[in-house]
């Protein structure tokens, strides 16, 4: 086996010392947060409240355009509210629109309530109002707006509860989960790592080399007696290895599904007995290195800055390769699709020109499947960081995914999930990079 470079060397120091500077500092998950960005009300509520807003301005609109046919605005204004005849008026449409405008706004946009029954209420009074006045006004006989007005009013106060049901709420419980997941995990770190961390708790794994596999772990089983469960482990790692080499070796045969305003872009890729392989290829304006602490070797603290990954726990350290650990998906497609868990095992490879992450689902007695989760299962797998020969402060990341979601969901749907939920994992791992190479 070659001798590792000087740098190759220096990367489980680095690690440790980067590691144990965060931890130093408290390693609190509100620095990756700045004040700015901890919005007192959040995006998705912010486009609700427009919404409500907007169900005022349009209701009233098409009370003047009312108001101003045949006799002008200012006769049938007096006869619409000073002489106000339930049967005949739109006057009460437009205060119903007013009710849930001054209503909403009060609770989710100045008291910031985190529940859905102020517009369940709200939704409620607007459709039992509407119902009945249908049925007992003469609205009807008054040409198009007898039946635009009502329709209209009913569908939006409606489509203000379906949002607010399934966008807001769902979003911001997902994003609250995330910074809980992330604060403990930060917490737990700290209590398991007091000091800096040695290169034995923080491993970097030996340089891999073509015909050399055999070798590192026979070195590794000299160490300690290997159990046959953790020769199983050991064996799909190597299995999930070999697959995502030949994925990578018929990269003019992926299929291209997508790209985003970043430069990134999807590709599928049909594996024999294992189907459908989506693959996402990132260029970095960072170093390789920093991808790899980052992504392979930190897989625990990739929660505090990844929110489409929302726990990581190592369950084993079989040996220098190979680890199992347990991971949960965040929720996607606007929480259609539920939190996934899954159990994988993961072997981690050092070669001259990339880093290499494989994996695949498997089990493990710390963690059978859950009530609260869905079980998902992962094919061959992982994650490829690419040096550049010519520049070493860029690199191409790809991430290989085979995953079986489980669960009754339509494949379209997973599909589309999916892809989403790779550029969303590539745009917060470009933001992480941003934060490392901006500190001094």
């Amino acid at each position: 086996m070659n001798k590792p470079t000087d740098l190759e060397r220096s990367l489980p120091a680095i690690a440790s010392i980067s590691t144990s500077l965060s931890q130093s500092q408290g390693f609190s998950p509100y620095c990756y947060f700045s004040p700015e960005k901890r919005k007192a009300i959040s995006d998705v509520r912010r486009t609700f409240c427009l919404f409500v807003t907007f169900d005022l301005l349009f209701i009233s609109l098409l009370w003047i355009i009312e108001l101003n046919t045949k006799d002008g605005i200012q006769k049938n204004l007096e006869t619409e509210i000073i002489k106000y005849n339930f049967k005949t008026s739109f006057f009460d449409i437009f205060v119903l629109a007013f009710f849930r405008f001054f209503v909403l706004l009060l609770a989710y946009a100045i008291v910031k309530l985190r529940h859905w029954w102020v517009i369940a209420v709200t939704t409620l009074v607007s459709s039992a109002f509407l119902i009945v006045k249908v049925i007992l006004s003469k609205l009807l006989t008054k040409g198009a707006f007898g039946y635009l007005l009502p329709i209209v009013s009913f569908v939006i106060a409606w489509l203000e509860t379906w949002f607010l049901d399934f966008k807001v709420l769902t979003q911001e419980a997902e994003e609250e989960r995330w910074y809980l997941a992330a604060r403990a995990a930060a917490s737990r770190g700290a209590l398991l790592y007091p000091g800096a961390l040695s290169e034995g708790q923080f491993y970097s794994p030996p340089e891999s080399f073509a015909g050399s596999d055999n070798e590192s772990d026979e070195e590794g089983a000299g160490r300690k007696a290997l159990t046959t469960q953790e020769k199983e482990y050991i064996q799909q790692g190597k299995d999930a290895m070999e697959v995502v080499d030949q994925i990578l070796a018929q990269e003019e045969n992926w299929k291209f599904e997508k790209n985003n305003d970043f430069g990134d872009v999807v590709y599928t890729f049909e594996i024999p007995f294992h189907g459908k392989t989506f693959i996402l290829k990132a260029f970095l304006q960072c170093s390789a290195e920093t991808v790899y602490q980052e992504v392979i070797l930190q897989p625990e603290k990739m929660i505090l800055w990844n929110r489409t990954v929302a726990a990581c726990q190592i369950l084993q350290r079989v040996e220098d390769n190979t680890i199992v650990s347990y991971d949960v998906a965040a929720g996607a497609a606007g929480g259609v699709v539920s939190p996934r868990d899954f159990v994988n095992v993961r072997r981690i490879e050092r070669r001259r020109d990339r880093y290499i992450s494989s994996g695949m689902s498997t089990t493990h007695s710390l963690k059978p499947p859950l009530s609260k989760y869905v079980r998902g299962e992962n094919g061959p797998g992982g994650f490829i960081v690419l040096k550049c020969p010519s520049n070493p402060r860029v690199c191409t990341f790809i991430w290989i995914l085979n995953t079986d979601l489980k669960g009754r969901l339509p494949r379209y749907l997973i599909h589309q999930s999916l892809a989403a939920t790779m550029f969303e994992f590539a745009f917060h791992l470009r933001q992480r990079v941003g934060e490392l190479s901006g500190k001094p």
